[in-house]
């Protein structure tokens, strides 16, 4: 136990020596970079230099982002700097606007069918969240318009309990984040959920559900975890009071990921075992749920934590998923491409096995 102390201490030792609460603006970027719209709802207080920390608001806040991405950008990569960033060869912030009213972000929505909303994990400020949803939209193409939920994260190594409190803190927002997107007349609104963002989602659904029952299934067309840092049983829990999850449910997982591993031996979980890391699907036999086993690509990805992000190989899968989605029309989203509706397990888990090669292996715990 005390070497996964020791690797978590030098982690937050490493997390503090750069100074990431520095966030940059430069429009002249887009002279170079593509440009990238991320919309964001904030539940981050606002800081006298404008920025968006990590202190909790009395109040959601909708913004609208614009990034400019490398024109040598690589799928898989991102790399920023926390100032004096090169827009030749780096992310970088061109724009930041505050919506004073709901109706101006509707506005700015453009009557859009779809939007999904990126939920972010621990240790992340508002910038690089921003930054992480803007190569994922480019990379894999997300669904219609992207929104990043900006909860209060710490953005430090050494502020893990700190975001464990914050994560609860910002369920309400999470909601009503959801509540206004319907309301202002978006069909279709889908969450992709990293890490300890995995664990907001499904509170957020929880608490959702036992003050409306089913208000999950309508509001939401479809959920995906990634690597989602939350114990087994606490998910099970969870699953017994949603009942009836988003038609498309799926959870990505990868048994060689480091800092779950880490996550749950600080736990004193059996195997250092949480959800996003899961070694065998036989305790989630019974929810209508795709597993999504992305193990074979931790090897060319940059963070095993997050290999639906970095790895080049799976990316160019999810991309090319997307283009068939997008060929053969709306019906059948990329996501869902990888688990199609005729051998989908209606009546509990369905696994799916990712290959290198592309292939797909798909059975029934």
């Amino acid at each position: 136990m005390l070497r996964y102390l020791i690797i978590f201490v030098t982690v937050s030792v490493l997390g503090g020596c750069v100074d990431r609460s520095i966030s940059v603006t430069l429009p002249e970027a887009l002279d170079v970079g593509t440009a990238q719209t991320v919309f964001a709802a904030t539940t981050r207080a606002r800081e006298a230099d404008g920025s968006y920390g990590y202190r909790r608001a009395d109040r959601l806040q909708f913004l609208e982002t614009t990034v400019s991405i490398p024109p040598n950008h690589r799928p898989g990569t991102l790399e920023f700097s926390y100032s004096d960033p090169t827009p030749s060869r780096q992310f970088v912030l061109a724009g930041v606007r505050e919506f004073p009213s709901e109706q101006d972000l509707k506005a700015r929505l453009n009557g859009a069918k779809e939007v999904t909303i990126f939920v972010h994990g621990y240790n992340a400020t508002q910038t690089e969240t921003v930054f992480r949803a803007a190569q994922l939209a480019h990379d894999i193409g997300l669904p219609g318009k992207t929104l990043v939920y900006s909860w209060p994260s710490r953005g430090s190594g050494s502020g893990y309990a700190y975001d464990l409190d914050s994560m609860l803190f910002a369920r309400d927002g999470l909601q009503q984040t959801i509540s206004t997107l319907k309301s202002l007349g978006v069909p279709r609104v889908l969450i992709v959920a990293h890490s300890m963002g995995g664990a907001l989602t499904m509170e957020m659904m929880r608490q959702a559900e036992l003050r409306e029952p089913g208000w999950s299934r309508r509001n939401l067309e479809g959920v995906l975890l990634i690597s989602p840092d939350l114990d087994v049983d606490v998910f099970r829990s969870q699953m017994a009071v949603i009942k009836s999850p988003p038609e498309q449910f799926v959870i990505m997982v990868s048994r060689k990921d480091k800092i779950l591993n880490v996550s749950g031996r600080l736990r004193g979980t059996a195997k250092g075992e949480r959800l996003g890391n899961i070694s065998s699907t036989e305790k989630l036999a019974q929810y209508p749920v795709s597993i999504i086993d992305t193990t074979a690509f931790n090897k060319d990805a940059e963070s095993s934590h997050f290999v639906a992000a970095t790895s080049p190989a799976l990316l160019s899968i999810l991309n090319a998923a997307g283009r068939v989605s997008r060929t053969f029309g709306r019906d059948q989203g990329g996501i869902d491409l990888l688990v199609p509706p005729a051998v989908r397990n209606d009546a509990g888990a369905t696994e799916v096995v990712l290959t290198e090669t592309g292939q797909v292996r798909v059975s029934t715990p």
